[in-house]
C-alpha cells in the first residue's frame, strides 16, 4: 500500500492537532496499538517506532488494537470520500451506507460496475484493507458510539471482532451479550464533528424548509420542559418559553430494513450531534449514522475550507460572520429529488405549502397527532397528480419523476459520481442544470458546485458588485475551487432576508 507522508503525519501527532482526527491513524509498534493523531498521551513516540494508516481497518490488519484512551475509532469519518469521486471514494461511501452488509463484496463491485477482485485490489493497495474488513470497521465505529443496550446485534458477528478493533473490556461484552433477548430498538448515539461547526446554520437550514407533520422542530424550550418533568409537582413557577432557534429535528428517515423515527439534536458544549432513533431493525444502525452523518455534513473539514476561502475578500468576511458552515445534506435522496422539483420556479413558503399538502393526504399515520412520512415515489406516482397544482408541466416532472424512482429507472444512490449523478437527472424532461447541481451537492455532498444562475446567488454577488450575470459568476468561481459549494452556502446566507427566502 502506498505509505503516508510520514514526515507531516509525525508533526501532526507531536502537535496534537484534532483537525487530523480520522484522516489517519498511528500505529505504533512499541505498544502494539493504534491511536487517533490528538491522542492525549503523555509522550510522543520516537518517529521510528510509529507507522501511519490511511483507516483503523488496516491498522487492525496489520495487528494492532485500538487505544482505550483516545478511541480512535469514535473520530469524525475521513471528508476525502466526499471530495473524491475515484473508485476508492465511492466504495466508502457505500461501505459506510452498508451495503456490504446487506448485499456483500460483490453486491458493492456491482454498483460500482467492476469485479470483486478489482475492487478489493484497489482498496487494499489505497487503503491497506478490504472492503468485507472496512465494512467491520465502520461495524465496530458505530458500535463505540452506542448505549450497550444497542450493541446486542452487532456482537453477533463474535467477539473476537470488538476485542480487537473497540478495545471493549470484558464487562461491555457480557452487557452486550445480555441485552440479545431484549426486543428494543430504540438506540442513542452521539455523532461527532470537527471544529468549527456551523450546527445552528444546519439546523436553520432544516426549520426553513421543514414541513408541517412531517418534521417536528426542537426549540430550547422544549427541551427545557423534557428536563423538567422530572422536577414536575415541585410548585416552582415557570415563565412562558421565549421564541428560540430550532435545537432539534425529529422524522421519519427511510432506512434498509425500514423507516426510523429518528430525533437530531444539538449540543451547544462540543460539536457534534445527538441521535436517538426507533428502528425497525437493529442491523439499520450503521447506515442510520452515515446518514446523519452526511446530513449534518459532520466529517468535512472546516478549518481547511475557511482557510481557503479566507484568502477570497469577497468571502472573507462572509467567513469570519459564519466559520464552520456545513453542506445540508440529504435525509432521503429521492425525497430530496422530489422536493426539489415541486420548489422550481416558486417560493419556499409556497414549496412547503404544495409539499405538506401533499403529505397530508397521501400519509397514514400511526396514530393522531403522529408524524407523517413523506410520501414514497410509488405513493405519488400513482395518486399525486390528485393532490398537486400548479403548472401542467411542472406537475407532469413530479410524477415521472416519482415513477423512475419507483421503477428503478432512476437510481440515485452515494456511490455515484457526481457526474453521473447530474446526467442521470438532466435526462429526465423538466429537470435542468440548477437541479441536478443542487441535487448532487446536498445528496453527495460535492464540494465543488456553484449555482451560478441561481437568483439568490446573484443577488448576493450584484449587491457586493462582484457579478451582475450567471456567466460572470461561474468565472468569478473558479477562484473558489474546490470549495465552491460552500461559497454557494455563504452567498446565500449573506444574500437579503427578502431573497433568501427563496432558496429551495
Amino acid at each position: 500500500m502506498p505509505v503516508l507522508d510520514h514526515d507531516r503525519c509525525y508533526r501532526a501527532l507531536a502537535s496534537r492537532d484534532a483537525r487530523f482526527d480520522g484522516q489517519f491513524i498511528v500505529g505504533m509498534y512499541s505498544t502494539g496499538i493504534y491511536c487517533r493523531p490528538s491522542c492525549p498521551a503523555t509522550t510522543t513516540p520516537q518517529p521510528h517506532n510509529v507507522q501511519f494508516y490511511s483507516t483503523a481497518a488496516a491498522a487492525h490488519e496489520a495487528g494492532l488494537r485500538a487505544c482505550k484512551r483516545c478511541g480512535p475509532v469514535t473520530v469524525p469519518g475521513n471528508p476525502d470520500w466526499n471530495l473524491r469521486d475515484d473508485l476508492t471514494a465511492r466504495a466508502m461511501r457505500l461501505i459506510l451506507d452498508g451495503v456490504v452488509e446487506r448485499e456483500g463484496v460483490t453486491g458493492l463491485a456491482n454498483r460500482l460496475s467492476c469485479s470483486a477482485r478489482h475492487l478489493t485490489r484497489v482498496l487494499v493497495a489505497e487503503l491497506g484493507a478490504g472492503p468485507l474488513a472496512l465494512a467491520r470497521a465502520h461495524r465496530a465505529e458505530t458500535a463505540r458510539a452506542l448505549t450497550p443496550l444497542a450493541l446486542r446485534a452487532l456482537v453477533r458477528n463474535g467477539r473476537r471482532e470488538f476485542n480487537g478493533r473497540r478495545a471493549l473490556d470484558g464487562a461491555e461484552l457480557e452487557k452486550a451479550q445480555d441485552a440479545n433477548d431484549s426486543s428494543d430498538t430504540t438506540v442513542a448515539l452521539w455523532l461527532t464533528a470537527r471544529d468549527p461547526f456551523d450546527g445552528a446554520g444546519a439546523m436553520q437550514f432544516i426549520a426553513d424548509h421543514a414541513i408541517t407533520g412531517v418534521e417536528r422542530l426542537i426549540n430550547d424550550h422544549d427541551a427545557e420542559d423534557e428536563r423538567a418533568e422530572e422536577d414536575a409537582g415541585n410548585g416552582a413557577a415557570r415563565k412562558a418559553p421565549a421564541a428560540s432557534a430550532p435545537i432539534g429535528v425529529e422524522r421519519w428517515i427511510t432506512l434498509p430494513q425500514g423507516p426510523a423515527l429518528t430525533r437530531v439534536t444539538l449540543d451547544p458544549q462540543r460539536p457534534g450531534v445527538q441521535v436517538s432513533a426507533r428502528l425497525a431493525a437493529i442491523d439499520d444502525v450503521g447506515a442510520l449514522a452515515a446518514r446523519i452523518r452526511r446530513w449534518f455534513d459532520l466529517d468535512t473539514d472546516a478549518a481547511a475550507i475557511d482557510a481557503a476561502l479566507s484568502r477570497d475578500p469577497l468571502l472573507r468576511p462572509l467567513v469570519a460572520r459564519t466559520p464552520g458552515i456545513r453542506i445540508p445534506g440529504s435525509a432521503d435522496p429521492a425525497e430530496t429529488l422530489l422536493r426539489t422539483i415541486m420548489g422550481q420556479q416558486i417560493s419556499l413558503p409556497a414549496a412547503r405549502t404544495m409539499q405538506g399538502r401533499l403529505a397530508a393526504y397521501l400519509g397514514d399515520p400511526a396514530d393522531p397527532g403522529a408524524l407523517l412520512r413523506f410520501p414514497t415515489p410509488t405513493q405519488i406516482a400513482q395518486r399525486g397528480a390528485e393532490v398537486l397544482r400548479g403548472p401542467e408541466r411542472r406537475v407532469r416532472t413530479i410524477i415521472d419523476t416519482a415513477e423512475a424512482l419507483a421503477t428503478g429507472a432512476l437510481v440515485l444512490d452515494v456511490g455515484l459520481t457526481t457526474a453521473e449523478l447530474r446526467e442521470r437527472l438532466v435526462r429526465m424532461p423538466g429537470i435542468g442544470p440548477w437541479t441536478a447541481d443542487y441535487v448532487a451537492m446536498r445528496v453527495l455532498g460535492s464540494p465543488d458546485l456553484l449555482l451560478h444562475t441561481d437568483l439568490v446567488v446573484l443577488r448576493s454577488l450584484r449587491v457586493r458588485d462582484a457579478a451582475a450575470t450567471p456567466r460572470e459568476a461561474a468565472e468569478l468561481g473558479k477562484r473558489w475551487a474546490p470549495w465552491r459549494s460552500y461559497a454557494n452556502l455563504h452567498l446565500w446566507r449573506a444574500a437579503p432576508p427578502a431573497h433568501r427566502a427563496r432558496t429551495v
